[in-house]
């Protein structure tokens, strides 16, 4: 059978499979999940083209991949075909362990569980399958691998990751702010003691990509109504939690969904329950918002009929004591277990270069590295790398 299939990619044209072991992880039910898995979790309400999936994301990313090893390998860097091979599959499976509707609905359903997490142990599972191509994948996905810059490629400021989000969710939400030279990024990639770096020509796609991050963040993934929106979902299950473990008639849901709603499990539980979660979806949840719209909770009621018919609330972002006050006088409208699932009150933070975490370093043509908010450029790259914090307040627009 031939794996060396091609796919046809909105962003990037066509797409080959590099490597037979490749086609078989698609292939995988924990893989073709992602296609159920929406890539931006309710900001199709405000962008109703961002619709695409992490299928799509996990593609564009593998791919990016391997045209960046490609280039590190031009450029004499040692890269063995058993390395190429577990750097792609590592970024193709980065994010097997999201789960319904991606950010939205992490730690929800089992609190404190992040999708690394999920991701490790699908990737585990796996490794019994596949072998010793997804081991050393496993390998560069926790940084346990001799060679650093294969997991920075996975996980970095400048991974392909974030080079193919940025440019697929600009492409899909149709908000040109996001798209980034990606193409140029990556041929002025090279590698110097073990670290990925830019060289002196690609300075400037890598201040657009920084500046591209920022304006995406507020554009799109923290977007006021996408916000609410995810934050009116992440409640609707907090309740349905509630209403699953109570003694209200439970109506009718998907069986691993009402496994997750009727049973508290920690971190360490989740393990033994890893197949239940892999089967669920996009569409349980929405399954489940339909169900509740008939729900004797009125507060779940409301949450899933007011998300079903994009009814949502009022969110405003307003300086801190602003928010504390507005909170104060709703508390004279609302019981308190309204107040816990229906007004929604926190912070939204946007860091688009966070040199504390990891730094983007730029190699100059006299062989010296500078990171890249030592230089003095067209942006301001330093003050782009402090944190921006908006204090929000969400609640129903009447009652």
């Amino acid at each position: 059978m031939n794996k060396r299939k091609i796919f046809n990619d909105p962003v990037y044209g066509f797409i080959s499979i590099p490597y037979d072991i490749v086609f078989d992880v698609i292939e995988h039910p924990y893989f073709q999940r992602l296609r159920r898995i929406q890539q931006l979790g309710l900001s199709s309400l405000v962008y109703p083209g961002a619709t695409h999936s992490r299928f799509h994301h996990s593609l564009g990313a593998m791919h990016l991949m391997y045209r960046s090893l490609e280039v590190l390998k031009s450029k004499g860097q040692e890269i063995t075909e058993d390395e190429s091979k577990a750097a792609v599959l590592a970024i193709l499976m980065h994010d097997l362990g999201h789960g319904p509707f991606s950010h939205a609905l992490e730690g929800v359903l089992v609190e404190n569980l992040q999708h690394e997490h999920i991701s490790m142990l699908l990737m585990k599972n796996l490794q019994k399958e596949f072998g010793k191509p997804i081991e050393m994948a496993i390998q560069i996905f926790t940084n346990q691998y001799p060679k650093k810059f294969l997991y920075q490629l996975v996980s970095g400021q400048l991974d392909m990751d974030r080079l193919d989000y940025l440019n697929r969710d600009s492409f899909y939400s149709g908000v040109s702010e996001g798209v980034v030279g990606y193409d140029r990024i990556i041929n002025m990639l090279d590698v110097h003691d073990d670290n990925i770096v830019v060289e002196e020509k690609g300075i400037y796609s890598i201040e657009k990509f920084i500046v591209a991050r920022r304006l995406m963040y507020w554009q799109v993934y923290l977007h006021k109504t996408s916000l609410v929106a995810d934050l009116m979902l992440k409640n609707a299950v907090l309740r349905a939690k509630q209403v699953y473990k109570g003694n209200i008639k439970q109506l009718e849901i998907s069986a691993n969904l009402n496994f997750f709603l009727s049973n508290t499990l920690t971190v360490n539980d989740f393990d033994e329950h890893l197949i239940k979660f892999a089967a669920l979806d996009d569409y349980d949840i929405f399954q489940a918002l339909k169900v509740w719209m008939n729900s004797e909770d009125v507060i779940l009621k409301t949450l899933s009929t007011s998300i079903i018919n994009r009814k949502l609330f009022k969110i405003e972002f307003v300086e801190e004591d602003k928010a504390a006050e507005k909170y104060d006088v709703l508390k004279n409208k609302y019981s308190e277990e309204e107040m816990r699932f229906l007004v929604l009150k926190g912070t939204a933070q946007n860091n688009a270069y966070n040199p504390s975490k990891d730094n983007i370093y730029i190699k100059f043509k006299d062989g010296s590295i500078k990171e890249i908010t030592d230089i003095t450029e067209q942006w301001n790259i330093r003050s782009l790398s402090n944190p921006v914090v908006k204090h929000y307040i969400a609640y129903p627009k009447s009652k």
